[in-house]
């Protein structure tokens, strides 16, 4: 299983967190919410944080590089009493973060390709096709069997993907970034970009430092996703140097990548209101509206626009991919170390050593997240939530662990951040409580029906309580946490 080297690792790390699709699929939060300033200038502040987790992780990976990763790390690093507890909840709440993620990927590319069809088809205002509920359910089914297919392939090809991912976002964001700003015959002013607060928002809530911090929800949910370097490091060569290298390298690049093409982006966003309205020809979609705009004003026709929500489609797809693939390393993993119902079914692998039945577990699990999407749009968005939130909290617990209770008993790997160690997590722990806190705030008011409600704290709340609740009533009396041997030879 020894094929992947350091550039692999990074590949599927950096295909994986894929900002152009962060950015492009969640902006419509960020431009309701405090508009250009909350993504501009939020996703520095957003991107300096997040580095400090990042770096923890790295460093961690350095020291315990196997499979199962956070939950691992958890386990060596809270102490012989808290070790179970620690490794059981950190396990629970990434594999549950994964499933999200797959879900908020792959229902984004179903909404995004439902977009292209009606911009394709003449607009919501020209006789264009606007796909149901259920039609765009069902092309989201679609996706996930492809995704669960392409990731039943022998580990070779997935690699290839996960080569592919990286270089498509890469040259991608490029091209768009060139692009974009080129074809504009109206650009948004520098002042626009950097310092405009939109509070015209129709939420309810006025509150500038509120509205601020519900909108970097784009720059937080367009920065996770490098923990799959963790994941994949039992299929790498030198896993001690490989697995912190591409974590480190993929936030690195995604971090510089995906503030440009924020910028590029947003200097094409001129009319909030207009790209907001569900009136618009791309029903509300506001990229796709701005990019399709920008290419009739010049061409007098928006089939450019679209070539670029192409561009982006395939770039969520490969993300896509990725998600499954990192989904099923950790729940492989998990249910190696027997943590997760009828471990014995999800732990096998196939003659190419691929962990077929947890791949498919993912894409079955997502598909049913996704099925609240009929009931309540909104209910779905918090996938959006889930999926950062659900993420970040398993990132920070192994680092929680780290600067706490393992901070005297912590043997460095090749990478480790000497003296700052402590301080950099501490930095990063507080980071994640707060993003937390943030995002479990109502995101509209009064808060009196199902469409204003957020289900974000219900969701994650209910993470917490299953994974407590299973621990204390069943799971303590079995669960001896993470078994895999670190001290193997990579």
């Amino acid at each position: 299983m020894h094929i992947y080297r350091a550039l692999s690792n990074f590949a599927f790390s950096f295909a994986n967190i894929s900002v152009m699709v962060g950015v492009t699929t969640v902006y419509n939060t960020g431009l309701r919410y405090g508009g250009p300033v909350s993504m501009t200038l939020g996703w520095l502040v957003v991107a300096l944080f997040n580095g400090c987790v990042a770096l923890s992780m790295a460093e961690i990976c350095s020291a315990y590089p196997t499979s199962g990763g956070l939950y691992y790390w958890s386990a060596k690093l809270a102490g012989k009493k808290w070790a179970s507890l620690a490794s059981w909840v950190t396990g629970w709440f990434n594999v549950v973060g994964q499933w999200a993620t797959i879900a908020s990927v792959d229902f984004s590319l179903a909404q995004l390709l439902q977009v292209i069809i009606l911009l394709s088809t003449g607009g919501a205002n020209g006789g264009g096709y606007m796909a149901s509920k259920y039609i765009v359910l069902a092309i989201y089914a679609a996706i996930l069997i492809l995704h669960g297919i392409i990731n039943s392939l022998p580990i070779q090809w997935l690699s290839l993907f996960g080569h592919v991912g990286a270089i498509w976002n890469a040259a991608g964001i490029f091209v768009l970034v060139i692009l974009i700003p080129a074809v504009a015959k109206e650009r948004a002013s520098f002042e626009f970009v950097f310092t405009h607060l939109n509070t015209d928002n129709g939420t309810g809530i006025h509150d500038k430092v509120y509205t601020l911090a519900v909108g970097w929800l784009v720059s937080q949910y367009s920065l996770f996703g490098y923990d799959i370097s963790a994941h994949m490091v039992e299929e790498t060569k030198h896993a001690d140097r490989s697995g912190p290298n591409g974590i480190i390298t993929s936030v690195v690049l995604a971090t510089v990548f995906g503030w440009i093409y924020l910028l590029a982006l947003t200097s094409v966003v001129t009319d909030i209101p207009y790209l907001l309205s569900p009136g618009n020809d791309a029903g509300g979609y506001a990229i796709a509206q701005a990019l399709y705009t920008a290419f009739h004003r010049r061409y007098g026709s928006g089939v450019g626009g679209i070539a670029c929500l192409g561009v982006v489609a395939v770039a969520v797809f490969l993300c896509g991919v990725a998600s499954v693939t990192s989904n099923s390393r950790t729940a492989y993993a998990f249910s190696r170390d027997r943590a997760m119902p009828l471990s014995r079914v999800w732990c096998r692998v196939n003659k190419h050593e691929v962990p077929i039945n947890v791949v498919w577990l993912g894409v079955a699990v997502a598909f049913v997240m996704a099925l609240t999407s009929l009931g309540s749009q909104v209910a779905f968005q918090a996938m959006i939530s889930i999926a950062t939130l659900g993420m970040y909290i398993s990132y920070a617990l192994p680092v929680f662990f780290r600067v706490t209770t393992g901070r005297r008993s912590f043997v460095p790997g090749p990478f480790h951040l000497g003296k700052y160690g402590v301080v950099v997590g501490w930095a990063g722990v507080v980071w994640v409580t707060t993003v937390t806190v943030l995002f479990s705030l109502p995101v509209a008011y009064p808060v009196d029906n199902k469409e204003t409600f957020n289900y974000t704290p219900v969701a994650v709340g209910g993470v917490l309580l299953f994974s407590v609740g299973a621990w204390v009533l069943h799971a303590r009396f079995w669960f001896q946490g993470a078994i895999t041997n670190v001290d193997a030879h990579y």
